[in-house]
C-alpha cells in the first residue's frame, strides 16, 4: 500500500468492521494510515497494513482514555487529530469532557449530555412523537416495575434496555441484545434476569412489528457544523445475524431512495440541533404502510461502508467540514448499491427473493464486501477472512436453519 502524509491523522477507537470500515474510507479518500486504539487486537483490524493498531486493555477506563489520546496528540502536535469513536463507549469518552482533550484534537460530536438524552429510548421516542416520526407502541419498564408489569398492548413482545452501554456492564446468563418473546411470563422472567444481574436503569418494551430481515432499514446521516443535514443515505436490509450478541447487526444491504422518509428524519435532526454522524434503525409495518423508527445511535453504524460504497464516503464528509472548513453540498443518495459481509452464497440462500437483484448490482460492480480490499492484503488476515466467512454458513444454519 502506498501513503500520503497530510496534515491530519485519524485516531479511530474500537477493533470492529466499524473501525476498519473508517480507516478504509480514509485512505480510499486520502491515503492515510489510520492510529487505531482497542481492547485486543481481533476482527478485520487484524495485520492490516492501513491500520496502526495498539491494544489498550482498559481503554475506556476512567483517565485511561484521555491519557491514550492525549499522549498521542502530544507526540503529533504538528498535526490535527481527527478522533472518532466507533462504539457507544468511546463516543461517550469523546463528548463527556471535551475541554479535557489537547487543542489540535478534532471532536466530530456534540456535548455528551446532549448525545445520553438522545440514546435513552425514552426519550428518543418522545421527540420522535413531537416531530412526527413513528415508532412501534412502547412500555417502560423501571427497576419498580419487577412482578407488576402492565403492558397495554399483546405479545410477542420486544425487550431492550433503554441504556446499552450500562446493560453490557452487568453479564448475565442468556443475555441478548434484544429479546424477543412471545408470552408475558417469559417478558417477566427476562426483565427480572436483567435487573437480577445489576442493571438499574429503564427496559423498554415494545410491541413485536411483523415482518423478517428484509422489512428493516437503516438510514444514515450526516448534519454539519451548522446543524443543518448534508448527507442522508438508506439501506434496504436484506439479512441480519441472528445470534445471541449480534443479533440486528446487518449482513446484507442495498441502499434506495425514499424522499418523504428522509425529509421526517432530516426535520427531526435540524429541529434538535445536531450535529455529526447519526444512525437510525427502522422497520416497516405492513399492517398501517408505514415506516417506525427503533433508536438512534449517536455516530457512523458498524455497517457505514454501505454509504462510502455508495459513493458518499463518510471520512471526507469530516474532513471537509472540520479541517478544511468547506460548504458541504446536500448529498442524498439515491443510487442502488448492495453491501454485504456474509458470502453471496449465504446472501442468496437466506434472502431468496431479492437474489436476482444483488446478481444483477454484482454483475454491474455495485458491490462491496468492505472486509475484502485487495490493496490491503495478507496471507494470515485472508486466512483469518476466510475462516470468519465460512462461519457465517454454520451460524446461519444455526439460528435460521436451513431453508
Amino acid at each position: 500500500m502506498e501513503f500520503v502524509e497530510k496534515e491530519f491523522i485519524p485516531v479511530l477507537f474500537g477493533n470492529d468492521i466499524n473501525v476498519y470500515s473508517m480507516a478504509r474510507a480514509f485512505y480510499e479518500e486520502y491515503k492515510v494510515k489510520s492510529v487505531v486504539f482497542g481492547k485486543a487486537t481481533l476482527g478485520p483490524c487484524y495485520k492490516s497494513k492501513m491500520i496502526d493498531f495498539t491494544e489498550v486493555a482498559e481503554l475506556d477506563a476512567p483517565g485511561v482514555f484521555e491519557r491514550t489520546l492525549n499522549g498521542y496528540a502530544e507526540r503529533h502536535r504538528e498535526k490535527k487529530i481527527i478522533a472518532i469513536g466507533c462504539g457507544d463507549s468511546y463516543v461517550k469518552c469523546l463528548a463527556l469532557n471535551k475541554e479535557a482533550f489537547r487543542k489540535n484534537i478534532i471532536l466530530p460530536y456534540a456535548d455528551y449530555p446532549f448525545l445520553e438524552a438522545l440514546m435513552d429510548k425514552q426519550r428518543f421516542y418522545a421527540l420522535c412523537d413531537k416531530t412526527g416520526i413513528d415508532f412501534p407502541r412502547t412500555y417502560i419498564c423501571t427497576p419498580r416495575d419487577v412482578g407488576n408489569l402492565k403492558i397495554p398492548f399483546e405479545g410477542p413482545y420486544i425487550l431492550k434496555p433503554a441504556n446499552q452501554v450500562e446493560y453490557y456492564k452487568h453479564k448475565f446468563i442468556g443475555q441478548k441484545k434484544v429479546f424477543k418473546l412471545d408470552t408475558l411470563d417469559a417478558l417477566e422472567m427476562a426483565v427480572r434476569k436483567t435487573y437480577a444481574a445489576g442493571y438499574a436503569d429503564n427496559m423498554i418494551v415494545q410491541e413485536f412489528i411483523p415482518g423478517d430481515d428484509t422489512y428493516m432499514r437503516v438510514m444514515t446521516c450526516y448534519s454539519d457544523r451548522r446543524q443543518r443535514v448534508k448527507m442522508m443515505c438508506l439501506g434496504h436490509v436484506l439479512l441480519e445475524e441472528h445470534t445471541p450478541y449480534g443479533i440486528g447487526n446487518h449482513a446484507v444491504i442495498i441502499t434506495e431512495y425514499e424522499e418523504e422518509l428522509m425529509a421526517k428524519f432530516k426535520h427531526l435532526l435540524e429541529e434538535i440541533g445536531y450535529v455529526g454522524f447519526s444512525n437510525f434503525d427502522i422497520k416497516y409495518d405492513v399492517r398501517d404502510n408505514k415506516y417506525k423508527a427503533f433508536e438512534i445511535n449517536t455516530r457512523q453504524g458498524r455497517s457505514n461502508f454501505y454509504v462510502t460504497g455508495s459513493g458518499h464516503n463518510i471520512a471526507k464528509l469530516i474532513v471537509d467540514d472540520y479541517l478544511y472548513n468547506k460548504q458541504i453540498e446536500e448529498d442524498f443518495a439515491r443510487n442502488e448499491y448492495l453491501w454485504m459481509v456474509v458470502p453471496k452464497r449465504v446472501a442468496f440462500k437466506y434472502a431468496p427473493e431479492y437474489k436476482v437483484r444483488m446478481k444483477r448490482l454484482i454483475k454491474a460492480g455495485k458491490f462491496v464486501n468492505p472486509l475484502y480490499f485487495k490493496p490491503d492484503d495478507d496471507p494470515e488476515r485472508r486466512l483469518r477472512l476466510a475462516k470468519s466467512q465460512l462461519g457465517h454458513d454454520l451460524k446461519f444454519r444455526k439460528y435460521l436453519g436451513k431453508q
